[in-house]
């Protein structure tokens, strides 16, 4: 329990006062909170990604993840281009790095370490001064498997010296291609279940502008269900058997792992009310340069809006009244001032954060 941890830190709380956020009385607070927070624009709802462990059926924060180094492939797989569309790809270079031979191609190459996660695919990036590819941004690409037409979009994040320098999007199963996807208007489609395992059939946001072809049928017959690791590997092998697999390299990398489970997480999209932490930190964090709030015992400098991280989006969810942690492993601590307003009691909340680990 935080309460606990808080107790062993010798926290100078008077906890006689301690009280649940579902006791009478507090319940209601909260929602007066809630709902002042909403109409001052400071909540509001969206669709993000989390950690989830698809062990224990939770989400986890990000202190709760563990890097783990594992020696995996690199799968590099061949995307066709949409029918009509070629491009001329360099294939030998001079001392200098530049080119002196291409040859004429109609797919593109995309590697990845997830191959099973290409069914939720929505997109293909490359970076807008990536030579190679500029004169197909705006182009589309034949999702291998599905057939589905997906967009070649130019976007700062991928590295042209890294791989091919042509990235697949998956916005509902990467954090930084989620963020991708939202710059550059992505569909978000989720494959998974909680388990961890596909969800083809009947899945409406898969299968949305997908003509039934006996492919199709065949294709969700044979995956709907199977765990992910097992459909990585029957996903490779149709790709193989279509000649899409070009080719596979050893590759030794982090993959993010429940510090409690032991199973790599799998970014899950799930919709949540967020509070806006970066508006409602300003006050606290101007209280602490101008000294107002003073830390008892002084250790190091003063902290600073950088030293006051929120999220990497600048906001925590708010579920009021759950039992889901905050994100990412923070607590909301808040604090209320009672003021009387048009004959009201309204509840003013003041800040702010404690970088308490849940558990």
């Amino acid at each position: 329990m935080i309460f606990n941890q808080l107790k062993r830190l010798g926290a100078s709380c008077d906890w006689s006062r301690e009280r649940f956020t579902m006791d009478e009385g507090l319940s209601k607070a909260v929602l007066e909170v809630f709902v002042s927070l909403y109409k001052d624009g400071l909540i509001y709802k969206d669709k993000r990604l989390v950690n989830w462990d698809p062990k224990l059926l939770t989400t986890i924060s990000d202190m709760e993840v563990e890097q783990v180094e594992v020696k995996g492939n690199l799968w590099h797989l061949r995307y066709p281009l949409e029918d009509g569309v070629t491009y001329q790809h360099p294939i030998a270079f001079n001392e200098d790095g530049k080119a002196t031979e291409w040859e004429t191609r109609d797919y593109l190459v995309v590697a990845t370490t997830r191959p099973e996660t290409m069914l939720g695919d929505t997109g293909v990036a490359v970076h807008p001064d990536d030579e190679r590819y500029k004169a197909i941004v705006g182009k589309h690409v034949v999702l291998p498997l599905v057939g589905r037409l997906i967009p070649i979009v130019a976007d700062e994040y991928p590295d042209p010296t890294a791989g091919t320098g042509a990235v697949k999007m998956t916005p509902a199963h990467d954090f930084n291609d989620f963020e991708v996807g939202k710059r550059r208007h992505l569909r978000q489609v989720n494959i998974l279940t909680i388990e961890g395992h596909l969800t083809l059939a009947g899945n409406e946001d898969f299968l949305e502008g997908l003509p039934a072809t006996g492919e199709l049928e065949a294709l969700v017959s044979a995956l709907d269900g199977v765990e992910r690791f097992a459909a990585r590997k029957a996903i490779v092998t149709m790709l193989e058997e279509r000649g899409l697999l070009d080719k596979v390299e050893p590759h030794q990398h982090t993959v993010p792992h429940g510090d409690r489970g032991g199973v790599p997480i799998e970014p899950r999209l799930t919709e949540q009310w967020w509070v806006d932490n970066k508006t409602l930190a300003k006050p606290a964090i101007a209280s602490v340069r101008q000294g107002r709030t003073q830390f008892v015992p002084k250790a190091g400098k003063r902290p600073t809006s950088s030293g006051w991280k929120t999220s990497s989006h600048g906001a925590f969810p708010a579920n009021f009244g759950g039992d889901t942690r905050f994100q990412p492993g923070m607590v909301l601590m808040v604090r209320f001032s009672w003021r009387r307003a048009r004959k009201k009691r309204c509840m003013r909340l003041f800040s702010i954060i404690s970088p308490t680990k849940a558990r």
